[in-house]
């Protein structure tokens, strides 16, 4: 699989698990797992010493992640459809809250339009659907030349840019 991670396309070894039965074995390879899957086998996972990424949805609560984050090199944020904007709200408290460095993956119903936005979220990488052209969705992160408002990627808004006589 192709993802968007810092502005390059790349080839990803992370597979994502959609869903798993809390008492199902560990998968073997670099997997994405269902957070509730974290929950039920958390003490088995940290002494498996491999890399953890999780994913969550818009009904878990960001403070849930807390007291893990130290072990997630990756947490994908899903967007099941492109209505539903909780995880900016994850990916905001995420990076300005909590402080988390790890990478912030965006999967599902992730289109070209919402790159920007979401980046400037704290989003650093972007599953884009498979019926999207990945190459094309790369070229949305130059479609604004200017931010009308603060966020988490730090860019100064124009309203602070100008200079007034």
């Amino acid at each position: 699989m192709r993802v968007i991670k810092d502005k390059s396309i790349i080839d990803d070894e992370w597979s994502l698990i959609r869903k798993l039965d809390s008492s199902a074995s560990i998968p073997e390879g670099s997997v994405i797992l269902p957070f509730s899957f974290w929950q039920a086998n958390r003490d088995i996972l940290l002494k498996s010493k491999k890399n953890h990424a999780i994913w969550i949805d818009g009904s878990i609560e960001t403070e849930s992640l807390v007291d893990d984050l130290e072990f997630f090199s990756i947490i994908a944020l899903d967007f099941p459809t492109y209505k539903d904007g909780r995880s900016y709200s994850h990916a905001r408290l995420l990076r300005e809250r909590y402080g988390y460095k790890g990478e912030l993956r965006a999967i599902g119903d992730v289109l070209q339009d919402q790159l920007f936005f979401m980046q400037r979220c704290g989003i650093d990488c972007f599953q884009i659907r498979d019926d999207k052209d990945i190459e094309q969705a790369l070229n949305s992160f130059e479609a604004f030349s200017m931010c009308y408002q603060a966020a988490a990627d730090d860019a100064v808004p124009i309203h602070k840019q100008r200079k007034f006589k």
